[in-house]
């Protein structure tokens, strides 16, 4: 027989109600580095990208196109590879392309945490209370509308595939089949960014979160194991394939402008 000896607890309120007026916490530590620097990092991924969807140049350089103008679905396209928009659209395509990616990734449910946290303080970080004196969650508007991240993970799976297409072309150059670094770079763009796809919660529930008996459903079971092993990564991919796709795009930009030269290795 085992006894619980009672403690003696003392309540200890941290800023009064979800905060007040005031940040305050009891903590010793850093805690604002994750929050800066998460601000710092999401910043400069999104000037950069709407600086790369705007500028409408040196996104093609055979055979690589830069993953921000993936699928080309304008007919202004240098590379037309699904132009299914006529020339009535006469800005950047990928204005058209960004959509999905931005809108799967903004809805996603790591980002929230992570842009609730460092850009609206609401928490900062475990044991710091909020900026602000009430909190409505996600069920009022513009809020409600995280709702939507599973349709947008529809999309991002079509937007893996043309990924992998672009990847394997990257070994198709004018003059016949090879490698080159670009070819090494897109390739892991398609890889880190299904990483980050098909490890997302919403997949996870996809494979099984409806299923009552997995023992009746033994391909849907094997599809919910595999991807609650990716799952517990899926911080670590978001962070990969977001720095990783801004990095694919400046290289080809670079290569397309003449900045630098692809090194071939056969």
């Amino acid at each position: 027989m085992s006894t619980i000896e009672e403690t003696q607890v003392t309540p200890v309120t941290i800023g009064g109600t979800r905060g007040g007026p005031k940040v305050r916490t009891l903590r010793k530590d850093r805690w604002w580095l994750a929050p800066v620097a998460t601000v710092a990092g999401l910043s400069t991924f999104v000037a950069y990208s709407a600086w790369a969807a705007f500028v409408n140049s040196d996104y093609y350089h055979a055979p690589y196109l830069s993953p921000f103008y993936s699928p080309c679905v304008a007919s202004n396209c240098v590379y037309q590879q699904l132009p299914i928009i006529g020339t009535w659209w006469r800005i950047s395509p990928a204005i058209i392309v960004l959509v999905f990616p931005l809108g799967f990734r903004l809805t996603c449910y790591y980002y929230r945490k992570a842009y609730y946290r460092s850009f609206w303080w609401a928490p900062p970080a475990c044991g710091v209370s909020d900026a602000r004196s009430r909190y409505t969650g996600e069920t009022r508007f513009p809020l409600i509308w995280q709702n939507i991240h599973r349709w947008f993970f529809y999309f991002g799976v079509i937007f893996v595939v043309f990924l992998g297409i672009d990847a394997v072309h990257a070994f198709d150059f004018p003059n016949g089949w090879g490698m080159g670094l670009g070819s090494l770079i897109l390739t892991l763009d398609f890889v880190l960014l299904g990483l980050y796809t098909f490890s997302c919660h919403a997949c996870r529930h996809l494979c099984g979160g409806q299923v009552d008996q997995f023992s009746k459903h033994p391909i849907r079971y094997r599809a919910w194991r595999t991807v609650s092993k990716l799952n517990p990564n899926h911080q670590l991919f978001a962070w990969l394939s977001l720095f990783w796709v801004a990095f694919t795009d400046l290289y080809v930009r670079l290569v397309a402008s003449g900045a630098i030269r692809d090194p071939r290795f056969f």
